[in-house]
């Protein structure tokens, strides 16, 4: 599985500061509406995908609605213009 497949398990509170320092309570909530990708749980905490979580952030600032699975939120993460300059700039 190459690295960018990869999940990238994060807790509410992270995802937050890593995503312009929004609240956890935000990331709860948008992983419960958007049915976001869970890894695990342990304990009280809950493990979501960064990636899928990344998406449904840049879906929601650019005002476009946010696809209602992680599927289909994974496909339009590859077809991202930034991402696609991102591996043009790394090749």
């Amino acid at each position: 599985m190459p690295l960018e497949d990869r999940p990238e398990p994060v807790t509410a509170a992270e995802a937050g500061k890593r995503l312009d320092r929004r609240a956890a309570s935000t990331i709860r909530w948008w992983a419960k509406r958007y049915n976001a990708v869970q890894l695990n749980r342990w304990g009280r905490a809950v493990y979501y995908d960064m990636r899928d979580l990344r998406v449904i952030e840049r879906e929601i600032s650019h005002g476009h609605e946010v696809p209602a699975t992680p599927e289909e939120r994974a496909a339009i993460a590859h077809r991202c213009p930034l991402r696609e300059a991102e591996r043009s700039a790394a090749a």
